[in-house]
């Protein structure tokens, strides 16, 4: 069968391909207004230093794995694509109506978002030369293999059944679990669940939640890879699931804690937006408005689970992505609607939620889970053992912002670093 070219398509995958990577910097100055203004600088490197990262070993083997032919067992693809061999301006994705560079270069984009994410569980504390190590690596070795098994057709959970439409298993499962991993390798903050350690920056907060919002427009709708009615149906559940969990979080924040917060709606906004992305294709409207809806409220107690559990998730990547991602993927289950079209805007291929579904959501939910926390624990391990990931105890009281960068973000000196007592877990400080 022939494939050819589709303008239209081509052309909104292209404007989604930059709303994606529009994320990575919309992520950094989400982060980077989380944490104290003496690591401010550092943070918003984290996120901008994965996009070269990734982007070189995408490009030599990381599209390779996840999307070359099957190497064996639905596990990882072959060497078929190493170095974008076979790939020019006139190949045409297979199935679909776009060019096949577009397609990688689209892929990419969730590859740098999703390693970014990962880098809020160790804010104010790790090495950057580390990090440096480590991210390139995990896209090879955790992102790679597991966006093989759920977005191509011999990959062992697309065979099993299990759904995800644009990056619940594959983005936010993935990131959270691989998160924790490495919490748990560099252990907590100093004064961790003792000081408050305050964003120092709430208008930054809902800058760069309003960023990734608008790019996760891109994120969902474009993974349609047509101009439809499907990329129109996800655009629309996208919004909806975004503006419910906003209401979510805020319901509890005024239940629980007598004030709504602007980093309770930036956050609730984005636990919304992150349990849709698994589920935008096959849930109607009033499914995205329950999706959003239960993100919104069990993540805003999802955030506080660290302080029972000893895990220093300094961003509450966890609470949020892990969280928000588990919830959107097994509502699949429950919400998915016959009315939907699969994914990639095919039509005719028809999900309908049921008990069957949820046990296969679950499946893949354990299964990628285990496998991103495992390797990335392990990695993260062995680069501790090698060059240490964390800095030293006076790097990180002074400020990581200095002692790795020489600079600071503000030329009138370190405020905002907040060493004053707090109620653990109290209204949007509790992070």
């Amino acid at each position: 069968m022939t494939f050819t070219i589709d303008p239209a398509a081509t052309a909104w995958l292209l404007a989604a391909t930059a709303m994606v990577l529009l994320m990575t910097p919309g992520l950094a100055i989400f982060y980077g207004g989380m944490v104290r203004s003496s690591g401010v600088l550092n943070m918003l490197m984290m996120s901008f230093i994965s996009i070269p990262l990734v982007t070189v070993v995408w490009l030599l083997a990381g599209y390779s794995f996840a999307f070359g032919e099957d190497a064996g067992g639905g596990l990882i693809g072959n060497f078929e694509f190493f170095g974008l061999s076979g790939i020019d301006p006139s190949t045409v994705r297979e199935n679909t109506a776009i060019p096949e560079l577009l397609y990688v270069t689209f892929q990419l984009t969730f590859a740098i978002l999703t390693i970014a994410l990962v880098s809020g569980a160790i804010a104010d504390r790790a090495k950057f030369s580390a990090w440096m190590v480590f991210v390139p690596v995990w896209a090879l070795l955790v992102y790679a293999p597991i966006a093989h098994w759920v977005w191509t057709p011999d990959g062992w959970l697309t065979k099993f059944g299990a759904l995800d439409y644009a990056g619940g298993l594959v983005v936010e499962i993935a990131s959270g679990a691989s998160a924790l991993a490495l919490a748990l390798v560099l252990g907590p903050r100093i004064g961790f669940k003792t000081d408050a350690m305050r964003p120092h920056n709430l208008p930054f907060v809902l800058l760069g939640a309003g960023l990734l919002w608008f790019g996760w427009f891109g994120f969902n709708a474009g993974s349609a890879l047509a101009a439809n009615g499907t990329a129109a149906a996800v655009f629309l559940n996208t919004l909806v699931a975004g503006c419910l969990g906003m209401l979510g979080w805020l319901v509890v924040e005024q239940v629980r804690d007598g004030r709504p917060t602007t980093f309770g709606a930036a956050s609730g906004a984005v636990a919304g937006l992150v349990a849709i992305t698994p589920s935008c294709g096959y849930v109607n409207t009033m499914g995205a408005l329950i999706v959003g809806l239960v993100a919104g409220v069990v993540c805003s107690f999802a955030v506080g689970w660290k302080f029972k559990g000893g895990y220093d998730d300094s961003l509450d990547v966890v609470g949020v992505h892990f969280m928000g991602g588990v919830v959107g993927t097994l509502l699949i289950g429950l919400l998915a609607n016959q009315a939907m079209t699969g994914e990639g805007g095919a039509e005719g291929l028809l999900y309908g939620g049921g008990l069957g579904q949820l046990g296969k959501q679950a499946v893949g939910v354990v299964a990628v889970a285990a496998f991103a926390f495992g390797v990335s624990y392990a990695l993260g391990k062995v680069i501790d053992l090698v060059i240490g990931f964390r800095v030293g105890k006076e790097e990180e009281i002074s400020g990581i912002d200095f002692a790795l960068h020489a600079e600071t973000a503000y030329a009138e000196g370190v405020s905002g670093h907040g060493h004053g007592p707090r109620k653990l877990g109290e209204g949007p400080f509790g992070h």
